[in-house]
């Protein structure tokens, strides 16, 4: 039986800078039946210089130019509104977590009491930052886009080489565009990075939609991230390709379901095929009537329903035999 796939609903920074926007999705996670609500810790100016620029899916979802600065300061959750989203996590029993995308962030969390941590893709080739979040020696969960399984390798060394064990790692492959293309998605990268690294897999999603994510469970995933808004409408860098709450309870109701389908990998009837065998199944049967004392025939036994005779697997076996007593047409046979 699969084990229960980890869904992390990714609030991010949908919340654009409001609480009572960033309470709503909380509650919205909540009753889809994630097992996380994740947003995003970050202090504008440790994360981007001033002249760093917006990706284009920033320009063209805020449709506005400027620095990444000035999007980010409007972004930003300060020390108390963690600590108030934290308690709302625990009202709606949720768990809450968060993404440190700078040093002085993940000092933030540590002082939150955090201990799984999230490296987005972005840090894979942060040195000094996958350091100190391998010193912390807790539940890591590394973001794969953009990477090679070369740049894989050399964050899982500094990872452990920190302090924190292999099997403390989850890697999630991801394609960091939003939306993803379908034709990049290459989920079969969930098996090499699996193979080559003997770690827990899971899936990032960006795509638009749940079919990718749903296949990734059904690939063995252990883990689900997936951006979610209450409204693809909003303003903000990341709605367009987000869930909408009706399809993130669908999400989290189809990946329940695919857990169940997996089933344990043994090939046997179920109880509830078991009552059909007789209805669905086929009998040896008398085709017409046979008198005592004739011989068994292709002439005159076929196969039909109900199942409850002698199978028909047992043809050579019947055949030749003499009828013990009369048959009519339609009877099962019995020897």
């Amino acid at each position: 039986m699969k084990q229960k796939t980890i869904i992390i609903a990714e609030a991010g920074v949908n919340h654009n800078g409001d609480l009572k926007i960033a309470e709503e999705l909380i509650q919205v996670a909540a009753k889809a039946g994630a097992d996380f609500v994740k947003f995003q810790t970050f202090q504008s100016n440790s994360i981007s210089s001033k002249l760093a620029g917006r990706a284009e899916y920033q320009k063209a979802n805020m449709k506005e130019d400027g620095s990444q600065i000035s999007m980010l300061k409007k972004l930003e959750l300060n020390f108390e509104m963690h600590q108030h989203l934290i308690q709302v996590c625990k009202q709606n029993k949720i768990q809450f977590l968060s993404t440190a995308f700078d040093l002085p962030s993940i000092d933030l969390l540590i002082q939150l009491g955090i201990k799984l941590w999230k490296i987005p893709s972005g840090e894979i080739t942060n040195y000094p930052y996958l350091k100190k979040i391998g010193s912390l020696n807790g539940e890591v969960i590394l973001s794969t886009g953009m990477s090679n399984l070369g740049e894989i390798e050399a964050a899982l060394s500094v990872l452990e080489n920190a302090g924190t064990q292999r099997e403390n790692i989850t890697v999630l492959h991801c394609t960091t565009e939003y939306p993803a293309p379908m034709n990049e998605v290459n989920l079969r990268a969930m098996f090499a990075i699996q193979n080559a690294f003997g770690v827990k897999v899971g899936y990032s999603d960006h795509t638009v939609g749940i079919e990718i994510s749903l296949a990734a469970v059904a690939l063995g995933a252990n883990m689900i991230e997936k951006h979610f808004t209450l409204d693809r409408n909003l303003p903000g860098p990341d709605h367009k390709a987000s869930l909408e709450p009706n399809e993130l309870n669908a999400l989290v109701s189809g990946i329940r379901n695919i857990e169940l389908a997996l089933g344990d990998g043994v090939k046997k009837p179920f109880p509830s095929e078991i009552r059909n065998m007789t209805i669905a199944r086929k009998s040896l049967i008398a085709k017409e009537n046979i008198r005592k004392g004739e011989i068994f025939t292709e002439q005159n036994v076929t196969t039909k329903r109900p199942g409850n005779g002698i199978s028909p697997m047992r043809w050579d076996e019947v055949m030749g035999k003499t009828a013990f007593k009369d048959f009519l047409e339609d009877e099962l046979i019995e020897i």
